[in-house]
């Protein structure tokens, strides 16, 4: 038997790193998915096979049983890689333990449509993906919101306690959700003009979350600017809910420098929102942990998408439908 389940990836209108901190954030699920297929074997063993992991930017191939010693072959940083199978082996635990079978083995495989470390979601729509297959492969179905439940416990293990239940709240569940802590809803929306530009890069997500909270450690102000962050997110949701995407861009562009301030952007992503933003975009600002990788802009034109693209900073840029639905099987 085999089973494969798919999650969408995701962005951040508002609320990445403070979220870690209480504040609320508004991800919204985007048609960009893992696809994680999974077969029991008749042993306990674990056989990852991963394809395309990116866009259009960096393949990622492992085969071979992690314990004994199969090599990756790569042309992403190690650190990201070793993450992704650290995510993979934490999802098989995850689901062993819902199915009470923890001797179970499995070959999986992923091909997902996300980047590795992009700040578009592409771990924890692997893990979503992941527990759904495994569980199901042996004959369990959990709902949603519990496949959520265990997909961040592999996330907070994996990055050291840094993670927040956004990303994987969203990819469960897709649409729009609002998470503050522990507690976690889901949000009626209108259809959102996203563009998406991607800069190649990867970059660790628990390293730049343990870089804020190092800064916070140091200079107690920047706990203000996480406390307006989250004063933002709260008047973004009443925009959210009038449907005014002007005043979304606008508060967009504050959270981007405000971002900026904690030292997560970079060049390239500065570069590409500004190029968004000179296209005609409502606004834009980076989308996920930060140092590199993506941003998201909203712009019911073209303008935007297509600034980005001849932007040298930026390697792919596209537009990306809101995910309805989240975690399911294919």
């Amino acid at each position: 038997m085999t089973t494969t389940s798919s999650a969408p990836g995701k962005v951040y209108l508002f609320g990445e790193h403070a979220v870690v901190y209480g504040e609320p954030a508004v991800p919204c699920a985007i048609e960009r998915r893992a696809h994680v297929t999974v077969s029991e074997r008749e042993d306990s063993r674990l056989r990852v096979c991963s394809g395309d992991l990116s866009i259009d930017g960096f393949t990622v191939e492992y085969s071979g049983d992690r314990d004994a010693g199969g090599t990756p072959d790569v042309d992403v940083p190690a650190p990201i890689v070793d993450a992704a199978m650290g995510y993979v082996d934490a999802a098989v635990e995850q689901a062993r333990a819902a199915a009470d079978a923890p001797a179970a083995g499995f070959d999986v495989t992923i091909d997902s449509e996300i980047p590795l470390g992009a700040g578009l979601g592409s771990s924890a729509a692997v893990v979503v993906a992941g527990i759904d297959a495994a569980t199901r492969e042996l004959g369990v179905e959990l709902d949603a919101r519990e496949v959520a439940d265990r997909a961040y416990q592999v996330e907070h293990t994996v990055q050291d306690g840094e993670a927040s239940r956004a990303d994987t709240f969203c990819s469960a569940m897709g649409g729009v959700v609002r998470v503050s802590g522990d507690d976690c809803t889901t949000l009626d929306a209108p259809a959102l003009p996203f563009v998406i530009g991607y800069d190649g890069t990867s970059h660790d997500t628990g390293e730049l979350v343990a870089g804020v909270r190092a800064l916070r450690e140091e200079f107690g102000f920047v706990a203000d600017t996480v406390t307006a962050i989250g004063d933002l997110v709260r008047r973004g949701e009443a925009a959210l809910a009038d449907g005014d995407v002007a005043t979304l861009g606008r508060l967009m562009d504050i959270n981007h420098g405000l971002l900026s301030g904690l030292g997560v952007s970079g060049r390239t992503l500065d570069a590409m929102v500004w190029a968004a933003r000179d296209g005609g975009a409502d606004g834009a600002k980076l989308t996920g942990a930060g140092g590199g990788g993506s941003i998201v802009a909203l712009d019911a034109g073209s303008g935007a998408e297509t600034a980005l693209s001849l932007t040298p900073d930026c390697e792919a840029a596209f537009r990306a439908d809101l995910a309805r639905e989240g975690v399911r099987v294919e």
